[in-house]
C-alpha cells in the first residue's frame, strides 16, 4: 500500500479527505503510481499528466523522501520507504510568479 498525499485542488475534485493510500502493482514507479491513481479515480485523468502524451503537466511536481523526482524518467522506481509506508509519495502543485 503506497501513502500518496495530492495537492488539494485534486483532493477536492476525487472528493479524497487527507492522503490517499493506494496499491500499486510491483514494479513501483512514477508512471506506475500515478497509473493507479488514475485508475482509481479517473476524474483525475489529465490532471497530473497529459491526456495525449502522458507527460507530467509543466505545474505539477513528484517527490519521494524529500527528493524531488519531476525530471526522473517515468519508470524510475519509487524508494523502499515509499513502498514500506515510511513515507508519502507526494504530488505537489508548483507555484510560479515573481
Amino acid at each position: 500500500m503506497i501513502r500518496v498525499q495530492l495537492p488539494y485542488h485534486l483532493r477536492n475534485l476525487a472528493r479524497i479527505d487527507g492522503e490517499l493510500n493506494i496499491e500499486v502493482p510491483a514494479p513501483v514507479t512514477i508512471r506506475s503510481t500515478v497509473d493507479a491513481i488514475e485508475a482509481r479515480f479517473p476524474m483525475l485523468r489529465g490532471t497530473i499528466r497529459d491526456h495525449g502524451t502522458l507527460k507530467r503537466r509543466p505545474f505539477i511536481r513528484f517527490f519521494a523522501c524529500k527528493e524531488d523526482l519531476s525530471l526522473d524518467p517515468p519508470e524510475t522506481p519509487l524508494p523502499a520507504e515509499i513502498l514500506d509506508g515510511k513515507e508519502p509519495f507526494m504530488i505537489v502543485g508548483a507555484m510560479a510568479g515573481g
